[in-house]
């Protein structure tokens, strides 16, 4: 470091062991736009006290848990002279959990418990490319759970007889779905709540504050739309597939006393397309009762005044 009139002046090297940052690091913030490029003098890049500066606000910022993204907007509306309250407030709440569940730690003999002994390193592995669970540093026999409740789902499922494997493939496409559904979501709500016009100011605190409580507002209406469509798919679901298994399998429900007769699965799908799952068993019922009615009629109309057999029908 040198003396200069105009305040300190840093080579990057002083100003990376003053600030904790890495010259490396320094870098990528000034490629990213996170600090100002330094002042060229002859040959060398000087730094001043403001990049110091701004290095601290940048480091505080990441300890808080904002991403380098939403710190390069912080430090525009910085930069633009607007207070960072308002709108320290808004990525706050953008970028804060949504979710109230709490991490915890499990050891990797109780994962294998839990999992009846049927968990190998193969699936540990995939259960860390999922994130489902997180390696300790330092520690391989130790995970993080970010989410215990969806490692309860998948001992749940595996205690009722699913597949490991499959459980891990369901997991893929869920993902894949939902990610889908938070995305429409956010843009929905980007669209028609926090759009703006083209070249509008930026807010100010007092509006930056008004759109974080929107957004604290917004959050808990997401968990609740899924979980009401969820609730009706599964409700249509249930009706739909479990019945037809269990109407494949067993037929028409028979009155006391008569034996079960078995229906091709293929009879059963070509009748629900015809009439809906619902009524499935109802039209095969119907059915088999306008068949036995013909063949009444037909050997009454072939036997004259005789007994018929429809005394032998109950």
């Amino acid at each position: 470091m040198s003396d200069d009139p105009g305040g300190a002046a840093y080579r990057i090297e002083d100003l990376a062991h003053h600030s904790g940052a890495t010259v490396r690091t320094i870098r990528a913030y000034q490629d990213r736009g996170l600090l100002p490029r330094p002042e060229r003098r002859g040959r060398a890049n000087v730094y001043a006290d403001a990049h110091l500066a701004r290095l601290r606000q940048i480091a505080d910022l990441l300890d808080r848990g904002y991403t380098l993204a939403s710190i390069k907007e912080l430090l525009e509306a910085w930069d633009a002279g607007r207070g960072l309250g308002g709108i320290l407030g808004l990525v706050a709440e953008v970028d804060g959990p949504w979710s109230d569940e709490e991490a915890a730690r499990i050891s990797r003999s109780e994962l294998v418990e839990r999992f009846g002994g049927r968990l190998d390193d193969t699936a540990v592995a995939e259960a860390v490319e999922l994130g489902v669970l997180e390696p300790v540093p330092g520690d391989e026999d130790t995970f993080v759970v970010p989410s215990p409740q969806e490692l309860s789902v998948a001992v749940e499922l595996c205690g009722s007889g699913v597949p490991l494997s499959a459980v891990t493939c369901h997991l893929r496409e869920l993902r894949v779905q939902v990610e889908h559904m938070a995305s429409r979501f956010l843009e929905f709500t980007a669209e028609h709540v926090f759009a703006r016009r083209p070249g509008e100011r930026p807010p100010s605190d007092a509006e930056a504050a008004e759109a974080a409580s929107l957004v604290r507002r917004l959050r808990p209406l997401a968990q609740r739309a899924v979980d009401a469509e969820l609730a009706r798919a599964m409700r249509m679901s249930a009706t739909r597939h479990p019945s037809r298994r269990l109407t494949a399998w067993q037929g028409p429900v028979a009155p006391e006393g008569a034996r079960p007769v078995q229906v091709a699965a293929g009879t059963m799908l070509a009748v629900e397309r015809l009439v809906g799952a619902e009524h499935a068993a109802e039209f095969v019922t119907a059915a088999a009762e306008r068949e036995v009615r013909a063949r009444m009629l037909d050997h009454l109309a072939a036997n004259g005044p005789h007994r018929s057999i429809v005394d032998e029908v109950p």
